[in-house]
């Protein structure tokens, strides 16, 4: 492999600017749709709610019933909800003090005494409280939620029936229904359908959207995908790679407009935030320029939440390590809806492309280990297998060149409830959303303060195939994207960037 010795004499000059932020408060609630067609994530999520509520818990195998503590049991895997923030060392204990946002927003309630206090005033003012969010959604399914809890089998038995009287009137509105997007194996779920054209069907969920908002007296609306897996779109010129030819061919009833673009262009048009948590090309070109134009939030795609998450991890570790990855090899199999729909060919092809972009980032950062152009041999399976249900078995293999011309291998097993890893990761996207369109920020030179840009990069850790502004690299390293969320959240309670230096010990 050459080494090209210019490359590391090349100058950097640094460039300071310094970054004023503001975040705006919210003065009540929040309200989060969702369109699932039968998602047991989806449903989950929802079931979260009346769960924490009503301090109901599961009874798992003799175990006794979880109530001591089901805050806790109903955030768990939501990063928002547990977030933890190191504050400053304590000199005296020689350790670091660490505590969660929950924990600095209960303790620190007096804006005034010190700069800490009155920035988490201004943070705890800007939080939406995840108790304040009124759910609601689509579906092209008609079963009330508490049958489709039972349909999904996820949930302990005993916490359906403590949950049914919560979730048993809540009926999805009829949804959005294009069989050429999704498995055919589909169908027999479809008896809930929005009617008329394509443009009808848009302006129907505008209308949906602004009656359920009057009807709860809620301040703002955030929709997230949380569907089937579609096909990919063909991104056509003429049909959907500008705005206005998006836009025009709308209104001509275009085939080649999938539901998931429809629900983002209602979205848009109306001004509320859209996140998408399947792997399929919602954004479209002209799709993400109109979101650009009217500085309208849109987020995604595809939910991180086992496999690909590890895998962030460890290849990130890998190639920092001066190991090369060669080959990994990723296979799953599952048995829920989700596994059903990805068994058509077309529909698994947008999660494969979802899957296999995530080791590119971390791959281009060492031209060492890698030439241009180079990358590991990288294959995705996944298979339907209707015996287990949700509960989703992962297993990789890694294959890396080591040491004197060395061979390394790492093989993992994953078996997850897959459902109830996807269910927190939504409410941490609402929330992030919500919060993302009231921080403010401006360099020092300039007047005015500015929202972040429409394409919120702010959502890539929880995401597999981050959706980034034009232009702008993909960051897919799960440390990198942690960071640059935890220093987000930091800045808005007014402590400083971390860099881990810790100078203050050495």
């Amino acid at each position: 492999m050459e080494h090209d010795p210019d490359r590391l004499r090349s100058g950097v000059a640094p460039n300071v600017r310094v970054i004023q932020h503001v975040v705006l408060a919210t003065t009540g609630a929040l309200r989060f749709a969702q369109h699932h067609d039968g998602d047991a994530s989806g449903e989950n999520t929802l079931a979260a709610a009346p769960a924490a509520e009503h301090t109901l818990g599961c009874n798992l195998e003799g175990e006794g019933i979880h109530g001591e503590s089901p805050d806790c049991d109903a955030c768990l895997g939501s990063e928002v909800v547990a977030f933890s923030l190191s504050l400053r060392s304590d000199h005296h204990r020689q350790n670091e003090i660490i505590m969660t946002i929950s924990d600095i927003i209960i303790h620190c309630t007096c804006p005034g005494r010190s700069s800490i206090s009155c920035s988490v005033w201004l943070f705890r003012a800007g939080v939406v409280n995840p108790n304040d969010i009124v759910f609601g959604g689509w579906d092209i399914s008609s079963m009330n939620l508490a049958d489709a809890m039972g349909r999904a089998k996820v949930l302990d038995f005993d916490l359906q029936k403590q949950l049914r009287i919560h979730m048993e009137s809540m009926v999805p509105l009829p949804g959005i229904f294009n069989p050429d997007f999704i498995a055919a194996n589909q169908g027999s779920r479809a008896n809930n359908i929005l009617k008329g054209n394509k443009k009808e069907q848009v302006d129907h969920i505008i209308k949906d959207i602004r009656e359920f908002k009057e009807k709860n007296k809620v301040d703002k609306v955030v929709v997230l995908w949380t569907a089937n897996t579609e096909r990919y779109s063909d991104v056509v010129v003429g049909l959907n790679d500008t705005m206005d030819n998006l836009l025009a061919s709308l209104d001509k009833n275009e085939a080649e407009i999938s539901p998931s673009t429809m629900y983002a262009l209602a979205c848009v048009t109306e001004g509320v935030p859209f996140v998408n948590g399947s792997p399929q090309n919602t954004f479209v070109p002209g799709l993400i320029e109109l979101a650009i134009k009217k500085n309208s939030l849109i987020g995604g795609d595809d939910f991180k939440s086992g496999q690909t998450k590890m895998k962030s991890v460890l290849v990130d570790f890998l190639v920092g390590a001066g190991i090369k990855p060669t080959s990994i090899a990723s296979y799953n199999h599952l048995g829920n809806n989700d596994g059903m729909n990805l068994s058509a060919p077309q529909v698994f092809r947008s999660k494969e492309i979802s899957k296999s972009g995530v080791v590119d980032d971390m791959v281009a950062s060492n031209n060492i280990l890698y030439n241009p152009g180079e990358h590991p041999d990288h294959v995705i399976v996944i298979k339907y297998v209707p015996y287990v249900g949700d509960s989703k078995r992962a297993m990789d293999e890694y294959t890396s060149e080591i040491f004197m011309g060395g061979k390394n291998t790492i093989v993992l097993h994953n078996t997850c409830e897959d459902s109830l890893l996807a269910a927190p990761i939504i409410l941490d996207l609402v929330l992030l959303a919500e919060l993302s369109t009231r921080i403010q920020l401006k360099a020092q030179s300039q007047e005015k303060y500015h929202s972040f840009h429409p394409v919120a990069t702010i959502l890539s850790y929880l995401s597999k195939a981050p959706l980034v502004p034009p232009g702008t690299p993909v960051v897919n390293a799960l440390a990198k994207q942690r960071a640059m969320l935890e220093n987000i959240l930091r800045a808005c309670v007014g402590l400083a960037p971390e860099n881990n230096m810790m100078l203050e010990h050495k």
